[in-house]
């Protein structure tokens, strides 16, 4: 029999546990990560799972401080199992869960610790946990979904440059010490591919150093300055068929949060608040306050949705809808199924889309050098023959 149990060390273990009736033949203190003992970062799915796993064990009976012993005991990153602990330990010393949640707000962001108040503030906590879990498991399937519509082009797009990269370093000048036995004038297409690869293998460095610094001054303007984030934002919006994914995406996080926040009693303004951070667009987040704005004030939410331009006809109208019958969150749960399915065929026939241009794109370019290289070669043959 072996397991695992925190002690101050081997000693007052070995003795606890023979009180327990068990007589140890080995006590070791557990050995540290490899890269340290504080583990890899939690991540959105762990949280997911964790608010299930909560759920499920309070609609149970189990009590919330047993219920988080227990899932602190099957966590394999310590940093989730030191989190649950903590939380276990400010619950048993009369915290309440919304205050003890608070303590991680990287983890449990504004709407799941607003969503646990309300459910705890209404006795139907288990109900809220339950909600939320479903609500973080779709919105980790929408976030897969819309990864891999964006990874697989661009990862793609990074070999060609590779390869493209590496034929002008390393093949293209032996071409080059070719043509100079000719004697004659190179192509203008062909010189321009030697000239391209005489700079690239002077100035590999630089060109290096260059896309590097790019791309993390592109990655840290997006963080800090939050016009580059809504320009960059705006763009991809425009984008053809990305475009589109990331509008229904957009609009699915923002039907979804809505109807979980309001199904859990949290008021409408306050709900559109949370809802605003939750789209995981600028341009939405921006039309969501406004809608907030124009609520807070009196608006109906569809009118305010329509004043804002950005939402499709048929959100505006099950809206509308919803208000009339008092199903305003059955109404964004439709929606929210209806734009998630969207997404996930769009990414499906993406990928059939994007294959076949992405082969042309490959061919151009690589096969273009090619041709580059070789008709100096042909111009030759044709003045011998």
């Amino acid at each position: 029999m072996k397991g695992e149990q925190q002690a101050k060390n081997a000693n007052l273990l070995r003795a606890e546990l023979r009180r327990q009736g068990i007589t140890p033949r080995i006590v070791k203190p557990k050995p540290k990560p490899l890269f340290g003992s504080a583990g890899r970062k939690i991540s959105a799915k762990e949280i997911a799972i964790f608010a299930r796993q909560l759920a499920t064990m309070m609609k149970s009976g189990v009590p919330i401080v047993q219920a988080l012993e227990i899932i602190a005991g099957g966590q394999k990153n310590p940093k989730m199992q030191a989190m649950v602990d903590g939380l276990r330990a400010d619950i048993a010393g009369g915290s309440t869960i919304y205050e003890a949640m608070s303590k991680y707000p990287v983890q449990f962001d504004e709407l799941f610790r607003n969503l646990v108040r309300a459910g705890e503030s209404a006795g139907v906590l288990e109900t809220v946990l339950d909600t939320i879990a479903t609500y973080k498991e779709n919105t980790e399937t929408l976030k897969g979904k819309i990864k891999k519509a964006l990874f697989y082009p661009t990862m793609v797009i990074a070999v060609a440059i590779i390869v493209s990269a590496i034929l002008l370093i390393f093949v293209v000048p032996q071409f080059e010490a070719v043509f100079k036995n000719f004697g004659a004038e190179l192509p203008a297409f062909t010189q321009i591919i030697v000239n391209a690869s005489r700079f690239l293998v002077s100035w590999w460095w630089l060109v290096l150093i260059f896309l590097v610094g790019s791309i993390l001054g592109v990655i840290f303007m997006f963080k800090r300055s939050p016009r580059f984030q809504h320009f960059v934002d705006k763009l991809i919006l425009k984008i053809p068929v990305i475009g589109q994914i990331m509008h229904n995406a957009a609009i699915a996080r923002f039907a979804r949060t809505l109807a979980t926040t309001f199904k859990a009693g949290v008021p409408l303004v306050e709900a559109l608040e949370t809802v605003a951070g939750a789209t995981g667009n600028t341009v939405y987040e921006q039309a969501v306050k406004r809608i907030r704005d124009d609520v807070s004030v009196g608006y109906q939410v569809n009118m305010a949705m329509k004043q804002v331009n950005l939402f499709p006809h048929m959100v505006v109208q099950m809206a509308a809808i919803g208000e009339e019958a008092g199903a305003f969150d059955t109404m964004m749960f439709k929606v929210a199924e209806f734009y998630e399915q969207e997404v996930n065929n769009a990414v499906d026939a993406l990928a059939s889309l994007i294959e076949p241009m992405i082969m042309v794109f490959i061919g151009v370019i690589v096969g273009g050098m090619v041709i580059g290289m070789y008709l100096p070669i042909f111009k030759l043959a044709a003045v011998v023959g």
